[in-house]
């Protein structure tokens, strides 16, 4: 399955940003590497985010196909998401990102 949005892409790396682009989808990402979690969970595992924010870019990424958005019917409602294969793909692929920024951006932790 590959995501497709309107508009020109010149090379993957557009591409590839045009999915990504906002402040907070690849903390979402790193956030459902390990597992699925639900939206209170991923809201206090991302600081500063608003439900308003958090629940635009979760719509965002389910519907570019990176993850997958579970209701379970059950009351109180429980909502899940995941990372469908193509978004444990991407988050394969930013790992090396993610590598570089703490080799070189990020401040050794003290002891």
């Amino acid at each position: 399955m590959t995501a497709h949005r309107p508009g020109a892409r010149h090379c993957g790396i557009d591409a590839a940003m045009e999915i990504i682009s906002g402040k907070w989808k690849v903390l979402i990402l790193w956030a459902l590497d390990e597992r699925p979690r639900r939206f209170g969970e991923l809201r206090r595992m991302i600081p500063g985010v608003t439900e308003k924010v958090l629940a635009a870019q979760l719509r965002e990424l389910e519907t570019d196909g990176i993850l997958h958005r579970e209701a379970h019917d059950e009351v109180p409602p429980r909502v899940e998401y995941s990372l469908t294969p193509l978004g444990a793909e991407l988050n394969e692929a930013l790992a090396p990102l993610g590598a570089w920024g703490g080799k070189h951006l990020v401040p050794e932790a003290t002891a």
